[in-house]
């Protein structure tokens, strides 16, 4: 017959220590029986462990496995929104132009293509005086999209495409995971 022990303390408990030894437990009779319930318990521990250590491995796992699907889903998820910020014309063509030429590595003689109707708003703010722009040759050119722009410089060419810019994005994303 099993009985209970109740014990009422006036202070907090501040500190536990489990100790090894069974002497007195029930008057050292069932000395056995408390053996066989700490390598119960010890066993139970174990397989408690092991089974944390398993379902850590599957969510590492799952994690690595859907990195490449959850970057992906992202840069389609951008894609959509810019394209959407782009039809309706709610960017600024000067900003992208001046951060395709910030990354030139020389600022003499740059030519910057961009697409006609850009091309047009650039010309705009130029003859209105609110962008400074001073010894760069734009070109319109039908070939580059809206909101983008190709940098020619002596020493190299700088592309400014959603496209390129997005999948830099997607490979970063998948990296970081």
């Amino acid at each position: 017959m099993q009985s209970v022990i109740e014990i009422t303390i006036d202070r907090p408990i501040q500190d536990v220590e489990i100790c090894n030894k069974i002497e007195g437990i029930a008057g050292g009779k069932d000395i056995d029986s408390v053996e066989k319930n700490k390598a119960e318990l010890s066993r139970l521990c174990g397989l408690l462990n092991s089974l944390v250590e398993k379902v850590n491995r599957f969510y590492e796992k799952l994690f690595v496995e859907h990195t490449e699907a959850i970057a992906k889903l992202s840069v389609e998820i951008a894609r959509k929104i810019l394209a959407r910020r782009v039809e309706e014309g709610d960017y600024k063509i000067e900003t992208i132009v001046k951060e395709a030429i910030s990354g030139a590595p020389s600022h003499k003689e740059l030519v910057v293509h961009l697409n006609p109707k850009d091309y047009g708003e650039i010309e705009k703010l130029k003859a209105e005086g609110s962008v400074n722009f001073e010894g760069i040759k734009f070109v319109s050119d039908a070939a580059i999209g809206a909101a983008e722009c190709v940098v020619e410089s002596t020493k190299g060419t700088i592309k400014s495409l959603i496209d390129e810019q997005l999948e830099r994005i997607g490979r970063a994303l998948e990296s970081a995971g």
